[in-house]
């Protein structure tokens, strides 16, 4: 069967970094036609040490889809150089998590879109199964085949509203980037304790996958332990003492957070001590 049915139009990927090689290696792997524009040559050799394509001007006068997976500052420029080199009814589209439809310019008769992988992608190797992905496009064709793009890879497709864009990406970082910000703070606090980096990171991170374990079987409010969801002022306030400042900067908000997820089961008294002390 070809590769090139309809459905799986043939893709050009420009940019050779983690992101445009995840999704690169995952179409490829699923039979799409797809080449890789890489402009330097230590970027065309990763290209070739994932044993893919690299785009030439032909690839680009046949793709009927443009990703472009670059850095966000790089698309809108990024976007009027290619919007020329494209062939004609070429869909253009971005994979920045905050930026909307109109970071790649004038439409001018070309179909725009935006196609989010909501992976932590730290190697162009690392796989996309089992993710989400955010979609955007005001074309019927375009939205067909990145929700196709989105299930062959093994992405759940979202459709996020332009307007709120910077919400959905601000939760995006939260979730990601935010999680890791608070396990330094963790490592942190066990460094006071006298426990090396590695060490703490070895005890911490298989309690951070079984916190998230619970959540996904029971849900967040269900799915939040610790001396916040038992009521347990005193072990809070013992907390703060303990920790270093720039610690306790990321454990009193985070603590009201979980406070306001569980604070509704707990007697009216430990909730107004955690108030008081997190106030």
């Amino acid at each position: 069967m070809s590769a090139a049915r309809p459905g799986r139009p043939r893709v050009v990927v420009v940019g050779a970094g983690r992101l445009g090689g995840a999704l690169a290696l995952a179409l490829s792997a699923k039979r799409w036609p797809v080449r890789v524009w890489a402009r330097s040559e230590e970027a065309r050799r990763r290209v070739r040490d994932w044993r893919l394509g690299l785009a030439t001007e032909k690839d680009l006068a046949r793709a009927r889809v443009c990703l472009l997976c670059v850095p966000d500052k790089a698309v809108s420029p990024v976007a009027e150089e290619w919007k020329p080199r494209l062939a004609r009814g070429a869909a253009l589209v971005h994979c920045a998590g905050a930026l909307s439809l109109e970071a790649l310019g004038a439409p001018r008769g070309r179909v725009l879109g935006s196609f989010h992988p909501l992976v932590a992608v730290s190697d162009a190797r690392d796989s996309l199964a089992g993710n989400s992905v955010a979609l955007s496009t005001r074309s019927r064709w375009l939205r067909e085949v990145l929700e196709r793009m989105a299930k062959d890879v093994g992405l759940h497709a979202l459709r996020v509203k332009e307007r709120q864009r910077a919400a959905y990406h601000a939760g995006a970082v939260l979730s990601a980037g935010g999680v890791v910000a608070a396990l330094s703070a963790a490592v942190e606090a066990l460094r006071v304790a006298g426990i090396s980096e590695e060490e703490a990171l070895a005890a911490l991170l298989p309690l951070t996958r079984s916190a998230l374990r619970g959540v996904e079987a029971r849900g967040l409010a269900a799915g939040y332990t610790g001396p916040i969801a038992r009521g347990d002022a005193e072990v809070v306030a013992a907390h703060l003492a303990a920790l270093p400042p720039d610690a306790a900067a990321v454990y009193r908000p985070l603590s009201r957070r979980g406070l306001s997820l569980v604070g509704h089961r707990l007697p009216a008294e430990s909730l107004a001590k955690l108030k008081t002390i997190l106030d």
